[in-house]
């Protein structure tokens, strides 16, 4: 399947990106409308940092093992997906490019290296939702990344 890409624009500087993504329990925040039940392990940040979560996403649910695999700081981090019984892996990454005025461009591409059958019938459908649920965790991010900012200049 195509992976699905979404970006958005911000005024934080690539470094202060990083340094919010790379804390595994932040996430929860920005992603708690599709993805509960967030269960942590392993170090709080960083290659290793773990959750399990449930997602429900198209009418379905599924338990979801999300692993940080490879980071690049403050460029970019990559976090390994397991889900469907093991039948679904694929890899979130998410990449921090600085903007010429200032602030950074977060992009997140989410990419199937192996999926369900029903997945792959229905894909068209699939990244679809996918393609708006992640657009709203942009979205989202963007509003934890201001909280975040406001409540550490305080």
């Amino acid at each position: 399947m195509r992976s699905v890409t979404v970006s958005i624009d911000v005024p934080q500087t690539p470094e202060q990106v990083y340094d919010f993504l790379d804390v595994m329990a932040h996430h929860e925040r920005f992603t708690n409308h599709y993805l509960t039940e967030w269960h942590y392990s392993g170090p709080g940040r960083g290659i290793g940092s773990r959750a399990t979560v449930t997602a429900s996403l198209g009418g379905t649910k599924n338990d979801v093992t999300i692993e940080v695999v490879e980071v690049d700081p403050p460029r970019h981090i990559v976090e390994r997906n397991i889900s469907a019984a093991g039948q679904r892996l694929a890899t979130g990454t998410y990449a921090i490019e600085p903007l010429p005025t200032g602030g950074s461009q977060v992009s997140f591409t989410y990419a199937w290296e192996r999926a369900p059958l029903a997945d792959r019938l229905l894909a068209p459908v699939v990244r679809a939702a996918m393609r708006r649920a992640n657009r709203t965790v942009m979205h989202r991010l963007a509003t934890e990344l201001d909280r975040h900012a406001s409540a550490a200049g305080s």
